[in-house]
C-alpha cells in the first residue's frame, strides 16, 4: 500500500470550526437558552398581547412532544388577519419581513427566521387536498405559557406534507420519531383524516423496527 493511501486526511479548519460551533449551539438549544428560544418566547408574548390566536408548530412543537431536535427557526400558525395585525403592530419594531410582502418574518434582534403558516392553506406542495392548516383558535391546545396543535393534528399535517412534497421527506421521518418516542398505537389512525391513514400505517410499521434489531 502506498504512502498516499495510508496517510490520514486532515480535517479542514472551517469544517472543524462549524462542527464546534454546531455543538455549542445544540447545547444552548437543549438548555432552552438559544436565540431560537428567545425569539419564540418574545413572539408568543407579542401574539398574546395582541390577542392573536396561534399555535406553535415545526421543530419546537416536536420537542414539546418528546422528540428532541434542534432548529434554527420558529414555525407559527396564525389566521391571515392575525398576521396582518401583528405586522401592523410590530414591523419595524424588532421584526422585519423576509422580503417585501412576504408572510415570513425575521426577529431582527436575534436574527432568527419566523416561518408563518396560515389557516386554510395546504401543507406540503401547497395544492388543494383534504388536509389544511386549521384555525388555531379552534384547534390549538393551551398551557399556561404556550399553545400547540394536538399531537394527532401535528402528525396529520406532517403526513400530508411529506406525502406531497419531495423536499419535505423529513416530515415523514419526524412522524416515525413521534410514534417511537410517544409509543403511539396503530389505532391512532382512526383519529386522522382518511387522506393520510395509509401512510400513517406504513410509518407505524417502520417505527417498530429499531436499528439494534
Amino acid at each position: 500500500m502506498t504512502q498516499s493511501l495510508t496517510r490520514a486526511a486532515r480535517l479542514q479548519p472551517q469544517v472543524e470550526a462549524r462542527f464546534l460551533a454546531g455543538a455549542r449551539e445544540a447545547s444552548r438549544f437543549f438548555m432552552s437558552k438559544s436565540n431560537v428560544h428567545r425569539t419564540l418566547e418574545r413572539l408568543v408574548d407579542r401574539l398574546t398581547e395582541l390577542e392573536i390566536p396561534y399555535a406553535i408548530v415545526g421543530a419546537m412543537a416536536l420537542n414539546a412532544y418528546g422528540y428532541r431536535r434542534t432548529t434554527s427557526d420558529v414555525d407559527i400558525l396564525v389566521r391571515r388577519e392575525g398576521l396582518e395585525s401583528f405586522k401592523s403592530a410590530y414591523l419595524g419594531r424588532g421584526y422585519v419581513e423576509k422580503f417585501p410582502g412576504s408572510k415570513g418574518l425575521r426577529d431582527a434582534a436575534e436574527n432568527v427566521t419566523i416561518d408563518v403558516l396560515l389557516t386554510g392553506e395546504y401543507p406540503g406542495d401547497g395544492r388543494e387536498k383534504p388536509v389544511v392548516f386549521p384555525d388555531p383558535a379552534e384547534a390549538a391546545v393551551r398551557g399556561e405559557r404556550f399553545a400547540l396543535l394536538p399531537l394527532e393534528k401535528l402528525i396529520e399535517l406532517k403526513l400530508a406534507s411529506g406525502m406531497t412534497a419531495p423536499h419535505r421527506l423529513r416530515d415523514l421521518a419526524d412522524v416515525i420519531e413521534l410514534i417511537r418516542v410517544n409509543e403511539l398505537a396503530e389505532d391512532l389512525v382512526a383519529s386522522l383524516d382518511p387522506y393520510v391513514r395509509e401512510k400513517y400505517r406504513e410509518l407505524w410499521q417502520a417505527a417498530q423496527v429499531r436499528d439494534d434489531e
